[in-house]
């Protein structure tokens, strides 16, 4: 296997041992991106120089001796979404208006995974804002699907899942606002983790929504999501929506006793639209589970197509407010630079909050998500956590989104209800159809990320979905 494949925790022992170093692994992330980037588009922003020049610092680092516990990450290459800053590299939030900027600081996440031994690889294309479930609304370019180059790598995150599935990169950081990493995991072939609304900082994270934005890792495997998680989750006082719940050890990844979890499978949640053969790899999946000796038991939630007029009024409420600051003046490229989907959202989100509008639109809509966040609760009394298919279809192909205002909310349908309940989810590979992969969601009460690894960690010991890439021709 390429270097370049390998998961994190395989570089990080292959450093120990002497077998790898830094620089041998980063120059093979960058022979991948000059190879491949061309026809899948993942990357903004490569800083090659950079990441070559903290290459060499790492190795001799390691050579001297070091305390892993304090740079779990050391050497290891990533890729940012370009929604985080980043000091001294341009960060874009793939939209003309910031087109030139580069930020004076870093974010939280950035800082924290830097100071764990992190190397920034590059920046990873998405949709402009985060606004869109397909990268086709990035004012640049659209990322396509490495394990099909006619389809689409979803969206928000699509660079950050597009260059983990393809292998140039082992690891990247996407966020999520309603399933920004969890839609494009799924149909890239990839495991995508999103933490607790309050466990990780969005300090210095462009903002959409702030009321459900959730940064977190796009991985290969559970294990790699928890090291990464176990890194930037917790307190910063930079964010005052930070729990002050301790941080969990998400690193030790143990897979959990089947006698221990009760895996509830929502049955709204397989109704309506869904792929025939997607929900057949799912119940696949849970099968896998039952087989194993988890206890299985099927359980009703609110219709999750609720979720979509409710994300719809919040989050364009939200954007409205967020995308206010974009004068020109300090960033760039004044407002005519918006995209026609930014300008969309913008006026959607002032009307529903005019006066004479909120309390019919907005203060409803925030009614109705505190409905689902108590249907939640009472079906985590009945189990531990809950299982689903995380997309209704796998990758559509490229211009599915075009001319279609809603195509995000109905693709992200799955996901955007525990998104406005703050709920940490996480989606893993369970099968292909054709040549387009399928995936499944894991998702609990809210802190519940050690139990969610745990298990997803124990279906990633008994397949191999994870571990296939797909065959891109240079």
């Amino acid at each position: 296997m390429k270097v370049n494949r390998l998961s994190i925790k395989t570089i990080r022992s292959s450093y120990q041992t002497g077998e790898l170093n830094s620089s041998q692994v980063i120059e093979s992330c960058l022979d991948e991106i000059r190879r491949l980037d061309s026809k899948v588009k993942a990357f903004v922003t490569v800083a090659d120089k950079k990441a070559r020049a903290l290459a060499k610092k790492a190795d001799e680092k390691i050579k001297k001796g070091v305390d892993w516990k304090l740079q779990p990450l050391l050497g290891i290459p990533l890729a940012i979404k370009d929604n985080f800053c980043t000091q001294d590299i341009k960060t874009t939030a793939s939209s003309r208006v910031l087109e030139n900027f580069i930020p004076p600081y870093s974010a939280t996440v950035v800082e924290r995974l830097e100071q764990a031994g992190a190397i920034v690889i590059g920046k990873t294309n998405m949709d402009a804002w985060a606004h869109g479930s397909s990268t086709e609304t990035s004012d640049f370019f659209t990322t396509h699907n490495p394990w099909n180059l006619n389809h689409l790598p979803g969206g928000s995150s699509g660079g950050s899942a597009g260059a983990v599935a393809a292998g140039m990169v082992p690891a990247a950081i996407g966020s999520e606002t309603a399933g920004s990493i969890r839609q494009p995991a799924a149909w890239c072939g990839v495991t995508g983790l999103k933490p607790t609304y309050g466990r990780v900082s969005r300090y210095g994270v462009i903002a959409m929504a702030s009321s459900t934005d959730s940064p977190g890792p796009i991985t290969r495997t559970a294990e790699d999501a928890g090291l990464i998680l176990q890194v930037i989750a917790g307190q910063d006082g930079q964010d005052a929506t930070l729990s002050p719940k301790p941080v969990e050890k998400y690193s030790e990844m143990t897979s959990v006793e089947p006698a221990n979890i009760k895996i509830g499978v929502p049955r709204q949640y397989f109704e309506g639209k869904i792929d025939p053969v997607l929900k057949k790899a799912v119940e696949t999946a849970i099968g896998v589970y039952q087989k194993a000796g988890f206890e299985i038991t099927k359980v009703n939630l609110l219709d999750p197509a609720f979720s979509i007029a409710v994300y719809t009024i919040v989050q364009r409420s939200e954007v409205s407010s967020n995308l206010a600051r974009y004068d020109g003046v300090r960033f760039g490229n004044n407002r005519s630079f918006f995209g026609d989907e930014a300008k969309r959202r913008m006026m959607l989100g002032a009307y529903a909050l005019s006066a004479g509008y909120y309390d019919q639109y907005y203060a409803k809509a925030q009614k109705v998500r505190t409905r689902i966040i108590e249907d939640f609760d009472r079906v985590f009394r009945q189990v531990d956590l809950l299982i689903a298919p995380t997309t209704p279809t796998p990758a559509l192909r490229l211009g599915a989104s075009k001319d279609q205002a809603m195509f995000g909310e109905f693709q992200d349908v799955l996901v955007e209800a525990s998104s406005l309940a703050g709920l940490p989810g996480i989606s893993l590979p369970c099968g292909f159809s054709g040549d387009l992969p399928i995936g499944f969601q894991l998702f609990g009460p809210q802190f519940s990320e050690k139990s969610i690894l745990g298990a997803a960690h124990f279906y990633q010991q008994a397949t191999d979905w994870h571990l296939k890439f797909p065959r891109i021709s240079a």
